[in-house]
C-alpha cells in the first residue's frame, strides 16, 4: 500500500485525516468496526475489511473500487451460520466471529465525501448494466495510513436509475435499538442523516449527478490482496 502526504491545507475537514492523500491505483483497506457485540471491546474490533483500489482522492471525494474476486473479511455467527440467515430476534445477540471470503458479485464503486455520515455505492449487473445506487448510512470515516475506518448504522437507502428511492433494513435498524447496539439519541441522528441523504437524492446533487454510473475501472488494475494484518490498529501503522 502506498500513501501520499498532502500539503498542509490538503485534506482538511472532518474525516480527511492528518493530510493523508492517496493516488489513483493505490491499494487501501475499507473497514467497519463491530457495533458493540459482547466481547468485542465495546465495538472497537474490526469485523468487516475490504481491500479496494483508489479511483480518486480529493478534498471533495474519496472514490474506491472493490473488484469482483476480492478476498474480504466479514462477520458470521460463531457456529458458522450466515448473519442474515439468523432470525432477526437473535441476529445481534448470538456470538460472532469473522471469516475470509471472496466478493464474487460484480464490482462495487464506493463514493464518500468528507464528513458525510454515509457513503454511496454503485452496483452493476453483468455487461455493465447499471443496477442502482446504495446509500450506506455510517459513521463519518476516519483515515489512517492504510485506509479508512467507520461503523455501520444499519439503515440504508436504495436509489434506482429512475431516481426513485426506498428505505432498506428498517427492521434491522429497529432491532439494533431493541438489543442496545444503538441508543435513542444515536438512532435519531442516523435517521436525520438518512433524511439529509434523501434531500440530496431529491435534488439530484453530487455524487448522484456526476455520471459515475458510466465510469469503468482501469483494466491494468490487479485485485488487491487481503493482508494478514487486516485488523491492525491504525495507531500502530507507520505512516
Amino acid at each position: 500500500m502506498t500513501a501520499t502526504e498532502a500539503g498542509t491545507g490538503a485534506g482538511s475537514g472532518a474525516g480527511a485525516g492528518d493530510g493523508v492523500r492517496w493516488a489513483p491505483g493505490d491499494r487501501i483497506l475499507w473497514r467497519y468496526r463491530a457495533n458493540g457485540e459482547p466481547g468485542d471491546g465495546g465495538g472497537s474490533a474490526v469485523h468487516i475489511c475490504r481491500p479496494v483500489t483508489v479511483v480518486q482522492d480529493t478534498d471533495d471525494l474519496l472514490a474506491v473500487w472493490m473488484a469482483s474476486g476480492t478476498e474480504c473479511v466479514r462477520p458470521v455467527l460463531a457456529d458458522g451460520t450466515q448473519v442474515h440467515a439468523e432470525p432477526l430476534a437473535t441476529r445481534y445477540t448470538r456470538p460472532r466471529t469473522t471469516v475470509r471470503s471472496r466478493w464474487f458479485g460484480s464490482g462495487v464503486l464506493k463514493l464518500a465525501r468528507p464528513g458525510d455520515p454515509w457513503s454511496v455505492w454503485l452496483f452493476w449487473d453483468r455487461g455493465w448494466l447499471f443496477r442502482n445506487w446504495y446509500v450506506n448510512l455510517e459513521e463519518p470515516r476516519s483515515r489512517w495510513a492504510g485506509g479508512v475506518d467507520s461503523q455501520d448504522h444499519f439503515l440504508d437507502i436504495s436509489v434506482r436509475p429512475d431516481h426513485s428511492w426506498e428505505w432498506l433494513d428498517e427492521d434491522e435498524f429497529a432491532q439494533a435499538q431493541r438489543v442496545g447496539l444503538m441508543d435513542g439519541a444515536t438512532a435519531r441522528r442516523v435517521r436525520e442523516a438518512g433524511l439529509a441523504a434523501v434531500e440530496v437524492i431529491r435534488r439530484w446533487d453530487a455524487p448522484f449527478s456526476d455520471g459515475w454510473e458510466h465510469w469503468r475501472p482501469d483494466p491494468r488494475w490487479q485485485v488487491p490482496p487481503l493482508p494478514d494484518d487486516w485488523d491492525r490498529t491504525p495507531a500502530a501503522t507507520p505512516s
